[in-house]
């Protein structure tokens, strides 16, 4: 079987007006919490919002995340600052868990994109402010979800000189 959204899946920042069906977010949110985790400790929590308001809010929240406004949806992936057991591992596993929404979202024939927060503590603390996240977690990333408004094509950059087979 192959996985054709790992090569099909591409950054975007342009959504129609259609809104995400509750169980296409739920889906995303169900890849994003199959993703691996160093030591099975699970950090992430996530914030998902629909609200004209919030997108707004979250849009202001870094000086390149202006298209999150026109997206249907924002997830945040955050991680839990306490009861981890490898806490050094968890933007690693958030990042897996980024991923996984991504790669979900392109198979639902919807488009995303992620925008980087951490480490920018005035980011994160922005993205905590516009969501109302509590001190408990810390804001990964804001990913913008919705309905593409157009399809583009993934650039191939695949690059032979950078594998190196060691025998």
């Amino acid at each position: 079987m192959e996985m054709n959204a790992i090569f099909t899946r591409t950054s975007v920042r342009a959504y129609t007006a259609q809104p995400v069906e509750p169980e296409k977010l739920e889906r995303l949110l169900r890849a994003g919490m199959a993703a691996p985790s160093a030591r099975n400790q699970q950090p992430w929590e996530f914030y998902v919002t629909t609200s004209r308001d919030r997108l707004r809010a979250l849009s202001q929240c870094t000086p390149y995340v202006g298209f999150v406004q026109n997206a249907a949806a924002a997830i945040v992936p955050c991680w839990r600052k306490t009861g981890l057991t490898a806490p050094d591992y968890a933007q690693i596993d958030l990042s897996a868990a980024t991923e996984n929404i991504l790669l979900e979202a392109e198979s639902l024939g919807l488009g995303g994109v992620w925008c980087g927060v951490a480490p920018g503590r005035n980011r994160m603390e922005a993205v905590r402010h516009a969501l109302g996240i509590p001190e408990t977690l810390e804001p990964f990333a804001i990913l913008s979800i919705g309905y593409p408004e157009k399809k583009a094509a993934q650039t191939d950059r695949f690059d032979p000189a950078r594998v190196h087979f060691v025998g």
